[in-house]
């Protein structure tokens, strides 16, 4: 037995979750959130206590500190020794990695000159690895790639149309992201509703806050909807995703705005938000708006189940067909309505049969939504981005990484 911890450490936030392996035992879990305020935010749950504190974390290091301080205090584990490796969530693993590494300094270096790909992430997964790294020093550490579920894609699919120079010099091109979740779900999809089945096509939908979709031929990605970077694929809360490029010149013209304001904008205030007319970039609020008739509700909502069920359909053609269509993440696991309207989109073309009493009575579980008649199956399946982490841990443990 080993105890790993998964860490996805943000620009003022570090989740955790300790877990016992292989048995891929939860002992521990929760959140260090609003680091460098004096009203930071300490969620701990793991032996017999639950509990929630709010004070002052300067930085990342307090953060880690406070972390294993209840670890200890807990009796989760006696000794810090016993936590033989720490995984650390990287969003943006460039042209670099196709699976998750040792953290050299190699591997260091390649995270930050990749920080252009993703100024939001990267320093604050570097400075949770130091911060770990100081407090454990005997502790195995690695890297686990958002993007390295997507390295399989073949030069078709990941290549943008623009002057090879721009590809070939800036490595320019769809890395995509939410691998380690897609790997997840497509994983769970074939042994649990494909068993037996030689080859299988699954097309993975991680719907939440940011959402991302990918088609997995035999386990392998093929296709995946992000870009460069978080901003492309479908609309999500505030990010506009697909665009025409011309907008980007066109709205600089119309507003005097330069392209890093406008970048910012189709990041931050775009999306949901944006189309709503600033009403919320969250699922449930812009539910609830429909529900009361708001008009601007009722196109966000529209638009965004258009934008992915036109992915759905997409990957539909790239994979010959599917097998199974998997729902997850916030919005995917917990949202009846936003999982209908999208199927309904898709379900005449693809000759899908939901159970939509189901898709109700079912909504926060996975379930198979689908009735046996379905020429597809359409599953909810909850993600765990932590435990894939955790299994690379063991790995690196193991000598088999």
């Amino acid at each position: 037995m080993a105890k790993v911890i998964a860490v996805n450490a943000g620009s003022s936030s570090i989740k955790y979750k300790l877990f016992e392996m292989p048995e891929e035992k939860v002992l521990a879990s929760g959140i260090v959130d609003r680091i460098g305020h004096e009203d930071g935010i300490f969620k701990f749950k793991g032996g017999k206590e639950d509990r929630k504190d709010v004070l002052p974390i300067p930085d990342h290091g307090a953060g880690v500190r406070l972390i294993l301080e209840a670890l200890s205090t807990s009796g989760v584990v006696s000794s810090l020794e016993e936590i033989e490796c720490v995984g650390h969530r990287v969003v943006q693993g460039g042209k670099y990695f196709s699976k998750s590494a040792f953290f050299t300094k190699d591997t260091e270096e390649k995270i930050r000159e990749l920080t252009p790909l993703d100024p939001l992430h990267a320093p604050a997964h570097l400075l949770g690895f130091h911060a770990f790294k100081d407090a454990l020093p005997g502790a195995k550490a690695i890297a686990v790639f958002d993007t390295a579920f997507h390295q399989t894609m073949e030069e078709e699919d990941y290549l943008f149309p623009i002057p090879d120079e721009w590809t070939e010099k800036y490595d320019c091109r769809r890395y995509g992201a939410h691998g380690t979740s897609h790997q997840y779900l497509a994983e769970k999809a074939i042994r649990d509703y494909l068993p037996g089945l030689a080859h299988t096509r699954v097309i993975t939908c991680h719907i939440g806050s940011g959402a991302s979709l990918a088609a997995v031929r035999d386990g392998k990605c093929v296709a995946t909807s992000m870009g460069l970077t978080p901003l492309g694929g479908v609309m999500m809360g505030t990010r506009s995703g697909d665009i025409d490029p011309s907008v980007l010149d066109y709205v600089s013209t119309c507003t005097g705005k330069d392209v890093h304001e406008i970048y910012e904008i189709l990041n931050r205030k775009s999306g949901l938000l944006g189309v709503s007319a600033g009403l919320s970039n969250d699922t449930r609020d812009i539910e609830e708006a429909v529900q009361e008739g708001n008009p601007k509700a009722i196109r966000a909502a529209n638009l965004f189940a258009r934008r992915v069920a036109d992915y759905i359909g997409q990957y539909f053609v790239r994979l010959g067909g599917a097998d199974i269509i998997v729902f997850s993440a916030g919005i995917g696991e917990n949202s009846d309505y936003f999982r209908r309207i999208i199927l309904e989109r898709v379900e005449e073309a693809l000759g899908l049969d939901i159970d939509y009493g189901k898709n109700v009575s079912e909504n926060r579980k996975e379930a198979l939504l689908s009735r046996p008649g379905s020429r597809i199956k359409v599953a909810i399946i909850p993600t765990d981005e932590e435990v894939m982490i955790a299994r690379d841990c063991l790995k690196a443990l193991e000598g088999t990484l």
